[in-house]
């Protein structure tokens, strides 16, 4: 069966029109309207993406489906049941460089929040110093092309991030570098998200998945601040499962 037919049988199932389905996975109606005629041949990965995300809706009771309420942010599984965070807005292009300073100002507007890992039950809290490590670390001034940009758009994100974190690891803070700030040390989680690549008319033509570190401070009131979001980087394969 080709992938035009897949895609049209799998949107008959879910019982949407076109225009339906189209905004229930945030993509262009035309792309879809394209991808059903044969006009164009969709992604393999994303085809397969789609298609697990509705055969498994019972499964992923386990853990709620969250999307933010303007579609833009939403968290699917790939087919091992591991989360990704679709971002499917791009607020930050930078043809040549992120301005930085833009995204620290954005940034700003999660201080004083916090969210929980689902995890592991962490809250984690966005302190007045997130912002600004976020935007001008060392991290974010050796990253470049699509990378840098995945990172600065991912700040777009922070609370599904956080939601979603896994592998969870400790460790001190050598010779006291940070002070009261992170006098019981830091915790680091493994986070992924995808970004959207659009081609020359603003068609979508698929995701870039990402894995990234999620930094935090164990301060010394006991409560966790997220640091910073490093080692961004794409994944040299699409995720395990996927064509």
């Amino acid at each position: 069966m080709e992938k035009k037919e897949i895609l049209l049988k799998l949107r008959q199932e879910t019982g949407m029109n076109r225009r339906e389905f189209a905004e229930y996975f945030g993509i262009p109606y035309r792309t879809v309207q394209e991808w059903e005629l044969g006009h164009r041949e969709m992604p393999g990965y994303l085809l397969r993406l789609m298609y697990y995300h509705e055969k498994t809706k019972e499964k992923e009771q386990l853990l709620p489906k969250m999307q933010s309420e303007d579609g833009k942010i939403s968290i699917v599984r790939d087919v091992d049941g591991k989360n990704i965070v679709i971002i499917n807005d791009i607020r930050f292009r930078g043809k040549r460089k992120i301005k930085w300073d833009e995204v620290e100002k954005y940034l700003r507007e999660y201080v004083k929040k916090y969210y929980e890992i689902e995890a592991y039950s962490d809250r984690i809290y966005i302190g007045k110093d997130f912002p600004d490590e976020f935007a001008h670390s060392r991290d974010s001034e050796k990253l470049s092309g699509a990378n840098a940009k995945a990172k600065a758009n991912a700040a777009q994100a922070i609370g599904e991030l956080i939601r979603t974190a896994t592998n969870k690891s400790m460790s001190e803070d050598h010779e006291n570098k940070h002070g009261t700030r992170a006098q019981n040390g830091w915790y680091r989680y493994d986070v992924r998200f995808g970004i959207p690549v659009y081609d020359q008319n603003e068609d979508l033509e698929r995701y870039n998945i990402y894995t990234a570190k999620m930094l935090v401070r164990h301060d010394a009131d006991g409560k966790l601040y997220l640091y910073d979001i490093i080692r961004t980087k794409k994944e040299t394969s699409t995720p395990s499962g996927l064509l």
